[in-house]
């Protein structure tokens, strides 16, 4: 009688634990669909004001949905306005986007959510504050951020220096330029940093993030190569000489650059040449499919 009653118990909790597996999902699936309604509200609204607070409810039915229980390994692969980019060593994910404004100019919003053992909640806001910022080169935190929509995320490990990822992303400026930039994100305990000294050239000496800023109408690439074992990026120039600082008139001059990861530093390669060939130095490129040594534990 015992062992019936206690095989019915095992049975019983089988049962009630695959229900709760189920439910999570579905659950999540019923936010996501809730979420992608919203951000379609946001991007047809009319007015800036309609925008924001619609937005606004955005933000708050996402931090709802990431409230549920092991969110972390939810995909939210069907919400297109938002970029959700899963660090390789899977401690954290990055969820960003922006809105567009009347005025041509954007507002950034995001959140870097924490992968934790027990599967609960850990969140760190992004408070986008691109007009309080005087200096761009400033160490930032997630609470004074340079706002942005990334798109990629290479973490760095090196015995000479602290690890950190790299992060790609997507500035839309102004109503004539764009920008696109590297940033450094790294952490201390809890605390989370934005921009470190970690590029290494003459014309970048000092810098703790590299912003590219050029027209509008152009694009730019700036992506992780794997075959070319570096970060790629279009040369930025202005089309005139006469017209430097001037950035509306800035785009691709037709040559490629390159960042190098090098003992924990970004090399700068001038004017290379991009191919399908191996390169001697791969292995010194920290491949994010390859490199899955955790930057942090959390």
């Amino acid at each position: 009688m015992k062992n019936s009653c206690f095989f019915l118990f095992l049975l019983f909790s089988l049962i009630t634990s695959r229900g709760m597996a189920q439910q999570s999902p579905n659950k999540l699936d019923n936010f996501q669909d809730s979420l992608i309604k919203l951000s379609n509200e946001v991007v047809k609204a009319e007015t800036d004001d309609k925008k924001l607070a619609l937005n606004g409810t955005f933000v708050k039915t996402l931090v709802e949905s990431l409230k549920t229980p092991n969110s972390f390994a939810y995909q939210f692969d069907s919400l297109k306005n938002v970029s959700v980019i899963k660090s390789p060593d899977r401690n954290l994910r990055i969820l960003s986007w922006y809105v567009q404004l009347e005025n041509g100019t954007y507002r950034y919003y995001g959140t870097i959510q924490l992968n934790t053992n027990n599967g609960s909640l850990k969140l760190l806001p992004l408070i986008d504050q691109t007009e309080n910022i005087s200096d761009p080169n400033s160490i930032l935190d997630n609470q004074k951020w340079f706002g942005a929509r990334y798109y990629e995320v290479i973490p760095v490990t090196s015995a000479s220096r602290l690890p950190y990822y790299i992060l790609l992303g997507w500035k839309g400026n102004t109503s004539l330029t764009t920008k696109k930039v590297i940033e450094i994100l790294s952490f201390n305990q809890d605390k989370v940093s934005f921009g470190a000294p970690v590029f290494e050239s003459k014309e970048l000496k000092g810098k703790n993030r590299v912003i590219f800023e050029y027209n509008k109408s152009n694009a730019m690439t700036l992506k992780a190569d794997n075959k070319a074992g570096m970060i790629v990026l279009d040369h930025i120039a202005p089309f005139d000489p006469e017209m430097v600082g001037k950035y509306q008139y800035y785009g691709s001059d037709g040559t490629f650059d390159g960042f190098k990861i090098i003992g924990g530093k970004l090399k700068l390669l001038e004017n290379i040449e991009l191919n399908n060939d191996p390169n001697a130095h791969d292995e010194l490129y920290a491949d994010p499919k390859k490199n899955v040594k955790p930057v942090r534990k959390f």
